[in-house]
């Protein structure tokens, strides 16, 4: 078994010190042997080691990675080094698979960067300890300056070196020596600490720079980003539109006012589209959608130039007409979207969602296959696509789509939600309850989760539980119809008929369904009113001619009655 030694002290190498120093060991000799393996991993191989993109071309181009950096307005979200992550441990599994086991002898872990440590994790969870053995070595506190190479660390979304490494060259650099560099750095530190979930400490940044600064179009950006932190904070509790539209107004003023025709376009359409998600959250969707009609307009001027912001106006507005219930509309901004960047991932994944909703299965399939093969593992990707083969009736796929999102990302919790379903359906409850116990430690308050909790809880019979469970998943979420079905089953099996016909007449009050109506019939004949059961079944019949039990209640020979629920 070959042994290698890396130091992962982030102060050598930044993010991705430990990984660039494995790639240099694996990917030339996988260069000889299988470049395909390689050029299948370029986008992870040249993130986390940057000195062999000289020997590994870029194959999934995205239109950013052509346009100069000002024009590069999407900045990759903090859960990118996860994929990147997960494409590694990939690539390191396949190229292990041919060269044989490794041992990795790792020093100063402790001091690595998130990128290194969210890395090993994804290793030792992913690769097999027969092929790869970590070691972990002593770790020292690091000297010296961290690295600050800035242009990497927000093309790659390296949000957390940029943070730390940007907040200590803040500390040394004084506003009047720089300004132009000082608040340029700081509007990028700012936007790291909140991608971070570290607001407090964004919002500091900005008002320093409000304290010092006169420069329009910086101070316009500062209040943009405060609105932006007072609409996304990740403590909703910590969100207020109210207090987000006094600033992303001061924004709009700003730019307003800018005297190039160009730049005021650019940076009033930027701020417009902004104060639309404000308006989105102060319940006011008309008012967005004309707010980003309005950027929309402003970006025709534009020509050629920032092709990605109309691209992102495009996404934003289609989203805005899907809420409208204009599907065809926000299809076609969504295509528009896509045809200016082709080989970015993101709206692929979202025209995806919409084609699903619409019934268009197929086509949502192509959309979260293309996610799949432009972008690094992409767990949403194997999610949604989870959920169109289980409407297919494809229980087997959608199984493995979920256990392969779980496997890319054990925080994800909706895919909790849908596997342990499919475990109650299946009747595996110890399965069920397992993944509703993981998923309600990620989302204690999920409704869902707690519904399903209560049909684990009512299949093996412990009632009081399964009770408390439907209660507090209806409390949270009145409208949840499972959990109205769920509990009308348990007041049937426990001989309530009047509770189970209340809480069966209240779900389909919100969804009417042949299955609903079944069930509700069952009650009524156990509660010794036919004539209300036999309306139910007519009402099942038209609703599902080709109901087999249907039919067979109507004609009287069903053998083997659903239990409600």
């Amino acid at each position: 078994m070959d042994t290698i030694f890396i130091d992962a002290d982030r102060r050598i190498g930044g993010p991705y010190t430990l990984a660039a120093a494995l790639l240099g060991h694996l990917v030339p000799a996988e260069l000889e042997h299988r470049p395909e393996l390689v050029a299948a991993h370029d986008i992870e191989i040249r993130a986390a080691a940057p000195h062999l993109r000289d020997r590994v071309p870029l194959r999934r181009r995205s239109l950013a990675d052509t346009l100069p950096r000002e024009q590069r307005v999407l900045v990759p979200g903090v859960r990118r080094s996860l994929r990147i992550a997960n494409g590694l441990a990939e690539l390191i599994r396949d190229c292990l698979s041919r060269s044989g086991p490794l041992t990795l002898h790792v020093t100063n872990l402790g001091e690595a960067d998130h990128t290194d440590t969210e890395l090993v994790a994804v290793l030792r969870r992913r690769i097999d300890p027969g092929l790869l053995t970590i070691e972990e070595g002593p770790s020292r506190p690091g000297a010296g300056p961290l690295p600050a190479d800035f242009d990497r660390y927000r093309d790659e979304g390296f949000h957390h070196a940029m943070a730390e490494s940007g907040l200590e060259v803040l500390r040394g650099l004084a506003y009047e020596d720089e300004p132009e560099r000082w608040q340029r750095l700081l509007h990028r530190v700012a936007s790291s600490l909140e991608a971070v979930g570290r607001e407090e400490e964004a919002r500091e940044l900005y008002d320093r720079l409000r304290r010092l600064s006169t420069d329009p179009k910086h101070r316009a950006t500062a209040a943009y980003a405060t609105a932006m932190i007072l609409v996304r904070h990740h403590d909703h509790a910590q969100r207020d539109p109210e207090q987000a539209l006094a600033w992303i107004n001061e924004a709009v003023t700003i730019t307003s006012l800018l005297p190039d025709p160009r730049e005021r376009a650019f940076h009033l359409g930027f701020d417009l589209n902004g104060k639309a998600l404000v308006e989105v959250r102060r319940g006011r969707r008309d008012a967005a959608m004309e707010l980003v009609a309005r950027a929309v307009e402003l970006a025709a001027g534009l020509g050629e130039e920032h092709p990605v912001h109309r691209l992102v106006l495009y996404a934003n507005r289609a989203q805005l007409q899907a809420m409208a219930g204009q599907p065809e509309a926000a299809l076609a901004d969504y295509t528009r979207a896509i045809e200016i960047d082709p080989g970015y991932p993101d709206y692929y994944l979202d025209r995806g969602n919409l084609l699903h909703e619409l019934g268009r299965d197929e086509e949502a399939l192509a959309d979260y296959e293309t996610v799949m093969r432009l972008s690094p593992p992409f767990p949403e990707a194997y999610y949604n696509r989870s959920e169109v083969r289980y409407a297919a009736g494809d229980l087997d796929g959608a199984r493995a789509d979920l256990d392969h999102t779980l496997e890319l990302d054990p925080e994800f919790a909706p895919a909790y939600v849908n596997r342990c379903g499919l475990h109650v359906a299946a009747g595996d409850y110890p399965r069920a309850r397992q993944d509703v116990e993981r998923g309600l430690e990620l989302a204690p308050r999920d409704p869902y989760l707690l519904c399903v909790l209560g049909q684990v809880e009512l299949a093996e019979e412990r009632y009081p539980e399964a009770r408390m469970a439907f209660d507090e998943a209806l409390e949270l979420d009145p409208e949840l119809v499972a959990a109205w079905a769920g509990r009308a089953e348990l007041a049937f099996e426990r001989g309530d008929h009047e509770g189970a016909l209340g809480d069966l007449t209240r779900a389909l009050k919100l969804a009417e369904t042949a299955e609903l109506l079944f069930n509700r019939s069952l009650v009524y004949q156990a509660a010794g009113l036919p004539g209300q059961a036999r309306e139910d079944l007519l009402r099942a019949a038209e609703l599902a001619p080709e109901d087999e039990d249907v039919r067979r209640a109507l004609s009287g020979t069903r053998e083997d009655p659903h239990r409600a629920g």
